[in-house]
């Protein structure tokens, strides 16, 4: 056992126990959480438009401030990437997260300050949780891969913006570094064949033993390594056990071929939208 899983499996514990203790006062929490987020966003732009200095409540914040879609928020966002400050946050974002979807082009997702950690802890605690639950710390001293956008990021409005994916890059702890794959020029590389190419190279004589990104990226990675090398991937990386995604589940039937796969749903924030991501455990 390495000094990493060593110290993974108390550490693990400890934040289980943590966010056991906390699931008895989410309610309570998310209240507070409210509160707090009041007192900020009443002096913004978003805050005046929607008399936020009126809401005292949940109730009173759901009449305020109603589900909407990306379009309704736009005029906004156009603000903030024009540089203008206090529009939906205090002050400008941190980052500007670009995205793609089905509907109204790429979208920019403003990220806090305040926000960033909930990307970077959400993701960690899952998989401390997953140790605490199953004692499974050997994959910390094994070889990690983060399939990512781009970390070289453009600016908007004099804000850093990119790939939400590629954003979280930059706040991967100093202590996972030396586990992570590909390296940081692989990863910069636009044309997305062409990456795939170089990370198939680099990792494939690899001892991986956690591999993480959307299911798309994962599945296409899991294909060009087969036909290089002819192999089965459980065949190409004995030590893989774990797979983390986020993403649909359309994705489920060819993954849960790599192996008998335990799941679980969890909850982390992207871009202060509660997205639904998996953590599959293959024994």
């Amino acid at each position: 056992m390495k000094i990493k899983s060593l110290l993974a499996k108390p550490f693990a514990n400890y934040i289980y126990s943590k966010v056991r203790k906390d699931m008895q006062s989410a309610v309570e929490d998310q209240k507070a959480v409210l509160q707090e987020l009041l007192k900020t966003g009443v002096k913004t732009q978003f805050g005046k438009d929607h008399h936020l200095d009126q809401v005292k409540t949940y109730e009173e914040f759901k009449q305020a401030v109603p589900i909407r879609d990306y379009e309704q928020y736009k005029s906004y966002i156009e603000l903030v990437k024009q540089g203008k400050h206090n529009i939906l946050w205090k002050g400008q974002p941190l980052y500007l997260a670009k995205t793609s979807g089905t509907t109204s082009g790429v979208k920019y997702i403003p990220i806090s300050k305040e926000s960033i950690d909930n990307h970077i802890n959400s993701a960690r605690n899952a998989l401390l949780c997953y140790i605490a639950e199953t004692g499974n710390n050997a994959f910390t001293d094994g070889k990690m891969i983060f399939l990512s956008g781009s970390p070289e990021l453009e600016r908007v409005g004099g804000i850093p913006t990119g790939r939400l994916s590629g954003i979280v890059n930059h706040h991967i702890p100093k202590y996972l570094r030396t586990n992570q794959l590909p390296s940081y020029e692989t990863n910069c590389i636009e044309d997305w064949e062409t990456k795939l190419d170089a990370i198939v190279q680099e990792t494939i004589k690899q001892d991986m033993s956690l591999i993480s990104g959307i299911p798309p990226w994962v599945q296409m990675y899991f294909d060009r390594l087969t036909e290089t090398t002819g192999k089965q991937i459980k065949d190409i990386f004995p030590h893989f056990s774990v797979l983390v995604h986020g993403g649909v589940n359309r994705y489920h039937r060819n993954l849960s071929r790599l192996g008998r796969i335990y799941c679980f749903p969890g909850f982390p924030v992207r871009g202060r939208i509660i997205a639904e991501h998996q953590l599959w455990y293959l024994f």
